[in-house]
């Protein structure tokens, strides 16, 4: 029943040879390309702010990467678990995006960009969480779109996220403190220059 429900709403979203091209180039850019918003967001996010945000930021990076990593780790032992095909190929709908055959649930795609947007909503700003939930949602949709993907992997993908946030919580209140001090001792070693030059915070 639930492989019915899912091949159901996935023929629902599938794109066909009939789709707007605009809408397949648009659902392409989305799947491969958005999910660079990541590290992108990782980056700015450790290297500048205000002077009196920055721990705080630095702390929910930290976390969220933590999140990353148990989310990522979680996904390939499910995966091996529990294998499942993508649907493309079992020839089932429309194929619009070159993938290796491999296994489809959870979607790493869907695991990372939500747990990420999860990461947000909890750890730093519900905006910030809101927006990025909202572009998780459309890297998830393009991927069914264009038939790599089933729904139920993306909603494969925010459960393994969810309880990813929830893992790296416990470790950080266990362990945060002592992460902090020998993540940040290894950036202050390796950006001693740029930190000098005044072209990243301390």
């Amino acid at each position: 029943m639930l492989e019915q429900l899912n091949q159901t709403l996935f023929l629902l979203i599938n794109a066909t040879p009939t789709s707007p091209e605009w809408l397949i180039k648009l659902a392409i850019f989305t799947a491969k390309d958005l999910i660079s918003i990541v590290p992108l967001l990782i980056v700015i996010l450790w290297l500048w702010g205000q002077r009196r945000q920055m721990t705080a930021q630095r702390a929910m990076v930290i976390k969220t990467t933590l999140a990353i990593i148990i989310s990522v780790s979680l996904s390939w032992i499910i995966g091996h678990l529990f294998p499942h095909d993508r649907p493309f190929v079992t020839g089932f709908g429309y194929n619009f995006l070159h993938h290796a055959p491999d296994d489809s649930f959870p979607s790493d795609h869907g695991t990372v960009i939500f747990t990420f947007a999860l990461a947000f909503l909890f750890w730093h700003r519900v905006w910030s969480g809101v927006v990025l939930f909202s572009i998780a949602c459309a890297i998830a949709w393009s991927r069914v779109y264009l038939g790599v993907h089933w729904p139920l992997d993306m909603l494969g993908g925010l459960l393994v996220g969810l309880c990813s946030c929830l893992l790296a919580q416990m470790v950080w209140n266990l362990f945060g403190a002592q992460i902090y001090l020998r993540m940040h001792q290894v950036y202050r070693f390796c950006f001693a220059l740029p930190i000098r030059k005044g072209w990243v915070r301390d």
